[in-house]
């Protein structure tokens, strides 16, 4: 079974390319977000195992919806993105998110190990 992954980005032309790539890959892309509210429905409808959540969604923060999502039952594998380095946002990890991975360096691979990581079985 594929890898199952939804990405939570207000970039359109970013979440073009990352759902390509990672189709290419072997990630099944069940859903593309812009917004907090959007990804929310959209991770109990698709029932994604891993959130690519970027840190900069516009308005809001990737960080409060992390935050939001830390308390569900039966969550997927948070990983957050951003064109910028972490330590850009902050100094220390981010409570309920797995990984965090720069938007040059995300690829199916790079996904994968992080479930292992986070002692889930990829696809």
């Amino acid at each position: 079974m594929a890898v199952r992954c939804l990405i939570v980005d207000d970039d359109d032309g970013f979440a073009d390319v990352a759902r390509d790539l990672l189709r290419r890959e072997q990630i099944d892309v069940v859903g593309v977000a812009a917004d907090s509210a959007r990804a929310l429905r959209l991770m109990v409808s698709a029932r994604p195992d891993v959130m690519l959540i970027d840190v900069n969604l516009g308005d809001e923060s990737g960080f409060d919806l992390v935050e939001e999502i830390t308390g569900v039952d039966g969550r997927p594998i948070l990983i957050l993105i951003s064109t910028y380095r972490l330590d850009d946002y902050i100094d220390l990890p981010v409570p309920g998110a797995a990984a965090f991975v720069r938007k040059s360096d995300l690829s199916g691979t790079t996904i994968r190990r992080i479930l292992v990581d986070a002692g889930q079985r990829p696809g």
